[in-house]
C-alpha cells in the first residue's frame, strides 16, 4: 500500500504540471498513467499545442522548460487569420506588444517528456505508468485507489488525501463517480498531420476560415520552415472524404483550401481524425476529488487554447492548494473544501468565457450567409485597423492579460 498526501490519475501536461508544482509546496505526489513513460522523438509528429507566453513560463518555473528538447520548439512571431468567402483578414505580430514571440508550436510529446523529465528529479513525486486503476473509492476523509500494474505489487493500493482528476476527455474518474457532465456537439471532426509546403512559413502562424470550418497552418521546427502541422475542422462527411482521398488529391483540395498561401502542399503523414465536443463537467470538486484540464472542460480548437486552458487549471490549483503546513491543509476538511471551491469558481468562469467564445466564432464564420459574410468581413477589417482592440486580442492569446496564477507570471523575462 502507498500513502501519499496527493494522487494525480492522468500522466499526461496537464497531471503533470499539476504534480510538479504542488510538490514544489512540499506535498507528497503519486502519479498513475496507464500509458509508458517517455515517448522517443524522431520525425515531426502531427499532435502539437500553440503554447501561450503564460504556459511557457509556468513550464519554466516548473522546470520543465529546459527538460523539453529546445530543437524541436518553434517560436512564432506573427499570426495571419483570413476568411475565405468574404474581404476580412487580420494580421498580428509581437513587435505590437513589444515581445519576442506570441508563442511556440511544440509537439505534445516533447511537452510531457520535459515534465516527466522534471517529475523524475523531484523526490516527492511517485511515477507509476503502465498502472491501470481498477477502483475508486472517494469519502469526506480519503481516496483509495486499487491499482493493477503487472508488477511485484499486481494489486496494490493508493491513499491520499487528495486525488486531482486529469486523466482527459474520456475520464474514466469522471464515469465511475457518475459526474454530470453537459455535452453539446461541434458537428466537427478535426484532421490533423503534418505537411510540407513549397515556401517558408517564417516563424508565422495562419489559419483561414472555410464555409464548414477552420484551417490551421501551425510551423514547425527545421532549418527549411517548410514543416507545418495543420489541424482542419470540417464537418463529419467532408472529414471522411478528405482522410479517404489519395495523397494527390488531397495535396491539391489543402492547397486552394489554404489560398496557395504557401505553395504547393505535401502530406508527409497519416491524417487521423476525431470528434469534436463541448464538454462541462458540472461539478468539478466531489468530496476528495477534484478535476482539472479536459476532465473538467473540452473546447473547439479553432483558438489552440485547449492546452493553454488546461495548463492554467494546473497552475491556479496550486495557488489555490499553497499552504505553509500542506498536511495542515489536506487535514482540514472546511478550510480544503474552501480552497477547492475558490479553484472551481476562478478555473469555472475562464472555461465559460471560452466556450461561450469558442461556439460564437464558429457559428459566426461557418456557411456562406451573406450577412454574416458582411459582418465577419467589416469586422475583422475594423479590428486590424483599431490597435488598442488588436492588441488586446493579442495579448489575450499570449496569456498575458487578465488573472493568472502566480507560476504564470513573470513573462516580460521570458
Amino acid at each position: 500500500m502507498i500513502s501519499t498526501d496527493i494522487v494525480v490519475i492522468g500522466g499526461g501536461c496537464v497531471g503533470l504540471t499539476a504534480a510538479l508544482g504542488l510538490a514544489e509546496q512540499g506535498y507528497s505526489v503519486v502519479v498513475v498513467d496507464r500509458a509508458s513513460e517517455l515517448v522517443e522523438l524522431s520525425e515531426p509528429q502531427p499532435r502539437v499545442s500553440a503554447l501561450s507566453l503564460a504556459s511557457q513560463q509556468i513550464l519554466t518555473n516548473l522546470n520543465a522548460w529546459q527538460h523539453m528538447a529546445s530543437d524541436r520548439l518553434s517560436a512564432y512571431d506573427s499570426m495571419k487569420v483570413w476568411d475565405k468567402e468574404s474581404f476580412g483578414d487580420i494580421s498580428f505580430n509581437a513587435d505590437q506588444v513589444n515581445q519576442s514571440h506570441l508563442g511556440h508550436i511544440v509537439e505534445n510529446s516533447n511537452i510531457r517528456n520535459g515534465l516527466i523529465k522534471a517529475a523524475k528529479a523531484q523526490s516527492l513525486i511517485t511515477l507509476k505508468f503502465e498502472t491501470e486503476i481498477t477502483a475508486i473509492h472517494n469519502n469526506d476523509e480519503q481516496v483509495v485507489l486499487t491499482l493493477v500494474d503487472g508488477g511485484a505489487d499486481a494489486n496494490s493500493l493508493v491513499m491520499a488525501k487528495l486525488a486531482i482528476a486529469a486523466d482527459g476527455a474520456q475520464s474514466w474518474v469522471k464515469k465511475q463517480l457518475k459526474s454530470a457532465t453537459t455535452f453539446s456537439d461541434y458537428d466537427h471532426h478535426a484532421i490533423v498531420a503534418n505537411i510540407k509546403t513549397a515556401e517558408p512559413h517564417n516563424q508565422c502562424a495562419r489559419q483561414v476560415f472555410l464555409p464548414q470550418g477552420p484551417l490551421a497552418l501551425l510551423p514547425m521546427f527545421g532549418e527549411q520552415q517548410n514543416i507545418c502541422s495543420i489541424v482542419w475542422s470540417t464537418s463529419p462527411e467532408q472529414a471522411e472524404h478528405l482522410i479517404n482521398m489519395d495523397e494527390v488529391d488531397f495535396n491539391k483540395h489543402l492547397t486552394a483550401a489554404t489560398d496557395s498561401a504557401l505553395g504547393p502542399c505535401e502530406v508527409t503523414t497519416v491524417r487521423a481524425s476525431f470528434p469534436l465536443t463541448m464538454r462541462y463537467t458540472q461539478q468539478w470538486l466531489d468530496k476528495r476529488v477534484i478535476f482539472i484540464g479536459d476532465a473538467a472542460h473540452t473546447i473547439h480548437p479553432l483558438a489552440g487554447l485547449g492546452m493553454n486552458l488546461g495548463l492554467l487549471d494546473a497552475a491556479s490549483l496550486v495557488e489555490c492548494l499553497s499552504s505553509n503546513s500542506s498536511n495542515a491543509l489536506l487535514n482540514d476538511q472546511v478550510k480544503l473544501t474552501k480552497q477547492l471551491r475558490e479553484f472551481e469558481r476562478w478555473r469555472k468562469a475562464e472555461a465559460q468565457v471560452l466556450i461561450v467564445a469558442m461556439a460564437s466564432l464558429k457559428e459566426l464564420f461557418e456557411g456562406l450567409n451573406p450577412i454574416k459574410k458582411l459582418i465577419r468581413g467589416v469586422g475583422l477589417k475594423i479590428t486590424n485597423n483599431t490597435p488598442l482592440v488588436k492588441n488586446k486580442i493579442i495579448e489575450q492569446a499570449m496569456g498575458i492579460s487578465g488573472k493568472l496564477p502566480v507560476l504564470a507570471q513573470q513573462v516580460d523575462e521570458i
